[in-house]
């Protein structure tokens, strides 16, 4: 019985955290009705022998209760001791943990989509590993032709053998790859990352982001372009922008022009981002060439429409006013909480 009771007690013991639990069990054990004394009151039914066997079972049980609990007491004395040097008011609100936000990047990207596809453009993607075909050849880009070293390409062992991979230059490789399975008329963008081989600066990267679009119908124009484009930056800085066009050359249109941007960093007075010209090139666009569409499959000169091709990083650039390129891809949060 005395052994049922002292496995009991240990196991009460072990659950208190506070002092009036503590008295609570020294009070169950050991006060006048406690278990102790029931075990004591019921000695005179005893032998002599289980008398003084029994009292001095309890005798050493309540010792060892004594025990147990100024050892209990001490620690619950040093603890609120040490709670009272670490005071902690429950009723303050919690420390709230913080709020990611989406990249600056991808904030713009996300409204540039929606505008286009407002103006009733479709996006489509296409494989950031290209074949030399899509991102060359079927673009008017021949075998060995020096407007090639235009890429700075990254070039890629195919591990299958066969032909050549890379790095796709430009997002211009879907055009083709849409028109093959779609006739026109058509309206598409196609946001992706490109890569070029080339050292990086204030405006230029290894990496970044293209805008392509292709817009393909009977009587397409550079008008329409002309007029796309500047309903498509008025939208996206919600200000007039100013833009010129460039007389340029790209294989895969004729005619093409370079799309510049009035620099917001000087206003058009000259500095670093710039290259003290006051503008800043955003795309490059053209009228399709019709080998392209050959190429696509679709008969020559029965169609005719526009591309361009939008470098992303300088429109957030202009939009955030963001001073060199390079910080886009730092992961740096002292940077990126900016936004």
């Amino acid at each position: 019985m005395i052994e049922e009771l002292k496995k009991k007690f240990k196991e009460d013991i072990a659950k208190v955290s506070d002092k009036k639990t503590l008295d609570d069990l020294r009070l169950r054990y050991l006060g006048r009705n406690g278990e102790l004394n029931k075990i004591l009151r019921g000695l005179k039914e005893m032998s002599e022998e289980e008398r003084v066997q029994v009292g001095r079972y309890v005798n050493e049980f309540k010792n060892e209760i004594n025990e147990l609990m100024n050892t209990a007491e001490e620690k619950i004395k040093q603890a609120v001791k040490t709670f009272s040097k670490e005071w902690l008011d429950i009723t303050a609100p919690g420390a709230k943990f913080p709020r990611g936000h989406l990249h600056p990047r991808t904030q713009l990207m996300r409204r540039a989509v929606y505008i286009f596809e407002s103006l009733g453009f479709s996006v489509v993607e296409g494989p950031e590993i290209e074949t030399d075909w899509y991102n060359f050849e079927a673009l008017n880009f021949p075998k060995n032709h020096p407007v090639r070293e235009m890429q700075d390409t990254f070039y890629i062992k195919n591990p299958a053998g066969g032909e050549d991979l890379v790095a796709r230059t430009h997002t211009s490789p879907v055009q083709v790859r849409f028109m093959e399975k779609n006739n026109p008329p058509l309206r598409i963008i196609v946001p992706g990352r490109v890569y070029r081989r080339e050292a990086t600066d204030a405006s230029h990267d290894y990496q970044f982001y293209q805008i392509e679009g292709l817009m393909v119908d009977k009587s397409i124009s550079a008008a329409n372009f002309k007029a796309i484009m500047e309903e498509f930056f008025k939208r996206l800085y919600k200000q007039k922008v100013a833009i010129r066009l460039r007389p340029s050359y790209f294989p895969f249109t004729e005619p093409s022009f370079e799309v510049d941007m009035g620099c917001v960093f000087c206003n058009q007075k000259g500095c670093k981002v710039c290259g003290q010209s006051g503008w800043l090139e955003i795309a490059g666009a053209g009228m399709v060439n019709q080998a392209v569409f050959e190429n696509a499959g679709y008969v020559r000169n029965e169609w005719q429409g526009f591309a361009f091709g939008i470098g992303f990083e300088r429109m957030v650039m202009m939009k955030y006013r963001i001073n060199d390129i390079r910080l886009l891809n730092t992961g740096d949060m002292r940077f990126l909480k900016q936004f």
